[in-house]
């Protein structure tokens, strides 16, 4: 679960903006899924009705009001998850609203969700010289925890460059779940 909801607070005469959410079953537990009307907004990982709650307060305060019935990008990116998860689907085509990040951490993102595809993987320093900051590996590491929409823009592809899987937000069981999946380590055994 990344935290960029509750870190980025609206501004002063921050303009209502439209959104929704909807909660999704995955192999690696629950989705949290919210949008806006220009695209998925945010994936929060192990959703319970805690975690959700949470995330729903943060969301209503950052957007300036509750959620709206339905926004079509939500049924769009539930398929595309439940078609990835199933091994049908290697690259999402939901659109995306990257008003969560911002700054460093959003050209790192987008670096990552351009140019790190399906069952491949990337390092941390590999991706502080995508974006022209050789000497940012460890921000690098503090980006990835901050991805509002991770599986989707994919930080589980990005590893340390000694060998071992890094860190991740959702938890080493999950990235190694999802690393699996794309075919990038081995299947679990049990």
């Amino acid at each position: 679960m990344t935290n960029s909801a509750q870190d980025a607070a609206p501004a002063e005469g921050t303009v209502h903006r439209d959104w929704a959410w909807t909660r999704t079953p995955a192999p690696i537990g629950p989705l949290l899924l919210a949008a806006t009307r220009e695209g998925l907004v945010q994936v929060v990982f192990h959703a319970d009705e805690r975690t959700s709650r949470r995330a729903l307060t943060r969301l209503e305060q950052y957007f300036g009001g509750p959620p709206v019935p339905e926004i079509s990008h939500l049924a769009t990116a539930t398929a595309e998850l439940a078609a990835y998860f199933a091994g049908e689907l290697r690259s999402f085509t939901v659109p995306l609203d990257w008003s969560l990040s911002s700054g460093f951490n959003a050209r790192v993102l987008h670096a990552l969700a351009d140019g790190v595809p399906y069952g491949s993987v990337a390092g941390y320093q590999d991706l502080a010289d995508r974006v022209g900051e050789p000497g940012a590996a460890r921000a690098v590491g503090a980006a990835m925890g901050s991805n509002p929409l991770p599986v989707v823009v994919p930080c589980h592809r990005v590893v340390a460059s000694d060998g071992g899987i890094g860190g991740f937000g959702g938890g080493l069981e999950t990235k190694r779940l999802l690393l699996a999946l794309e075919g990038v380590l081995p299947a679990p055994l049990f």
